[in-house]
C-alpha cells in the first residue's frame, strides 16, 4: 500500500513533498501597506467576494522569509523547509464580514508551493530577497533601530515583479489595522475530463485556521512600493496609487486545516 499525505505517495510515505498538518511556521516579514485602484482590484475577486468600499482599495504586500516544521523536526532539513515568499492581501468582504483576499503569491521551493495550493494560495515559483539583520553589529547588518533602511524584491522567470523599501521610525508593541482580517483563499483544481474542462474538480472558498499567532519585534516607518509591468503576469494591475506604512516584524503561527466557506462548483 502506498503511503504519504501528499504526492508522490510511496511505500514508506517519506518521499511525499509535505507531511500532514499541523504545520508550524516562524520567520521575518517586510511589509508595505498601500492602496490600489479599487475598480481594477475588484476584477481579482471570485464570485461571492466583494470589494470593501470603506477601505478604498487598501492592500498589503508582504515579503517573507521563514522556516517550517510539522511533527518530525522538519526544520532540521533547511534545504527543503526554509522558504522565501511574497503575497498580496486585498481588503474585501464575504457575506458582510471583512476579510483579506489573496489574489497572487510566490514562493521559492516545491514544498511551499504544494502547501500553498492545498490551502488555496495561488502560488507560483519566484525568487524573493529581503535585507537581513544579524546579532553581530556591522555596516552589512541593517539594525532594528530608528532610521534603519530595509529593502525587498520579487522576480520570476528573470523579470522583476515588485520591489519595496522601508525606513524604520519607531517600535510598536502591537500591530494595528494590518493583518487583522481572516485570510480567504480559493482551492481550485481543474478537471481534465473530456468535455468538462470548464468545470473544475475542486473550487472552494476557504479560510485557513491559524492558531498560536505571534507577531513581535514590530517596527513601523515609511514605505515605498512598485509593481513594474511584466510580460506574462498581471500583478501590475494592483500597483499602488498611494503608499502607506512600511513594517518589519517577526512572526510565528500554526495551521491545523481550513474551513470551507463556499463550494463554487455548485
Amino acid at each position: 500500500m502506498l503511503k504519504g499525505f501528499a504526492i508522490p505517495r510511496s511505500p514508506l510515505g517519506i518521499a511525499a513533498l509535505i507531511p500532514p498538518p499541523p504545520w508550524h511556521f516562524a520567520g521575518e516579514v517586510l511589509a508595505v501597506e498601500y492602496w490600489s485602484d479599487p475598480e481594477l482590484s475588484a476584477y481579482t475577486l471570485p464570485r461571492g467576494v466583494e470589494p470593501d468600499a470603506k477601505s478604498k482599495g487598501h492592500a498589503v504586500a508582504l515579503f517573507t522569509e521563514y522556516q517550517f516544521t510539522a511533527r518530525n523536526e522538519e526544520h532540521l532539513d533547511p534545504a527543503r523547509y526554509q522558504c522565501h515568499g511574497f503575497l498580496v492581501l486585498l481588503d474585501a468582504m464575504w457575506q458582510g464580514s471583512p476579510i483579506a483576499w489573496c489574489p497572487y503569491a510566490f514562493v521559492d521551493n516545491d514544498a511551499a508551493l504544494l502547501r500553498g495550493w492545498i490551502c488555496g494560495y495561488p502560488e507560483k515559483l519566484g525568487s524573493v530577497h529581503q535585507t537581513r539583520t544579524f546579532a553581530a553589529g556591522s555596516p552589512a547588518s541593517a539594525p532594528l533601530a530608528r532610521n534603519s533602511r530595509f529593502a525587498a524584491c520579487i522576480s520570476s522567470h528573470g523579470q522583476l515583479l515588485a520591489q519595496a523599501r522601508v525606513t524604520l521610525r519607531e517600535r510598536l508593541s502591537h500591530l494595528v489595522g494590518l493583518l487583522d482580517r481572516p485570510i480567504v483563499t480559493r482551492r481550485y483544481f481543474p478537471s481534465l475530463s473530456a468535455g468538462r474542462l470548464e468545470t473544475p474538480a475542486v473550487d472552494e472558498l476557504v479560510r485557513c485556521i491559524l492558531e498560536n499567532v505571534v507577531i513581535t519585534n514590530i517596527w513601523v516607518g515609511e514605505g515605498a512600493l512598485a509593481f513594474p509591468e511584466t510580460f506574462g503576469e498581471e500583478l501590475d494591475i494592483l500597483a499602488p496609487i498611494k503608499v502607506g506604512r512600511g513594517l518589519r516584524f517577526s512572526f510565528s503561527y500554526s495551521v491545523s486545516g481550513c474551513k470551507i466557506l463556499a463550494d463554487l462548483t455548485a
